[in-house]
């Protein structure tokens, strides 16, 4: 039997493969448990700097299998709340593991696959890529998904692709806001390789504080977000790589 993930380390960068290709990477409980426990993993390793999450053979992640759904239909009202946690407790990680998160999309990232994805850190996608959440043509509600549309993209277009349904290509998921990078279908693989390398060319302990800043900011007033960045600005200066780039950019 296949494992559901496949991990490699190269360069300090740690990156999980889904490996359910033959279900489109469908997530089940297994595949989720097992990305959970290689992101905990990952986040002990202070020798990474950043993580890529990316699917094998034709499609990222379509979103929830066969499987998953029949026992949605078949579960009471607590199994399935237990279930919705474990896909929630999965985007919650991805957000406190310390380094970025990158997803990197092909083919098809359709609902809890499309979440998956814009519950990483940054996303990265191949030009003919396909993102949507289908969940309402079959009566589900994408509802952990609205908490992190809402912190990327604006109350009316999230409206939009939660209750409409409808695919959109990567190059308007680029224009709304929603990824960050297209690359050519041609050069994907290289430009998935190559984007995460900046990540060693910077400060890895501010790179971390940054992460934990900008989602700790989340819900806070203006003058509170202020003083915690005053806080976190304070701690940076004391760090080894802050003393050590002061100290290089002197000596120019």
């Amino acid at each position: 039997m296949m494992p559901e993930i496949l991990t490699n380390t190269e360069n300090s960068i740690f990156t999980i493969t889904l490996n359910r290709p033959e279900k489109r990477n469908a997530l089940n409980d297994a595949l989720v448990n097992s990305l959970k426990d290689a992101l905990r993993k990952a986040d002990g390793d202070e020798t990474l700097n950043a993580i890529v999450i990316k699917g094998a053979g034709k499609d990222f992640c379509s979103g929830a299998d066969l499987s998953a759904l029949q026992k949605i239909a078949e579960s009471d009202v607590l199994e399935n709340l237990w279930d919705a946690e474990n896909l929630m407790e999965l985007f919650a990680l991805i957000r406190r593991v310390k380094i970025p998160v990158i997803a990197a999309v092909h083919g098809r990232a359709l609902a809890g696959g499309c979440g998956l994805a814009t519950a990483c850190d940054i996303v990265v996608a191949s030009k003919s890529a396909l993102f949507g959440y289908p969940e309402v043509k079959i009566g589900f509600v994408p509802a952990m998904v609205m908490a992190i549309l809402r912190r990327n993209l604006s109350e009316k277009r999230s409206f939009e692709l939660i209750t409409q349904g409808f695919n959109f290509s990567a190059d308007e998921a680029e224009r709304i806001g929603l990824i960050n990078k297209v690359f050519d279908d041609e050069k994907f693989e290289d430009e998935v390789e190559n984007y995460p390398a900046v990540y060693s060319k910077v400060s890895r302990s501010a790179v971390v504080l940054s992460k934990k800043l900008l989602y700790q900011m989340d819900g806070m007033t203006f003058d509170t977000a202020l003083g915690v960045g005053a806080e976190v600005n304070t701690i940076a200066r004391l760090t080894d790589d802050c003393q050590k780039g002061i100290a290089k950019f002197l000596e120019k």
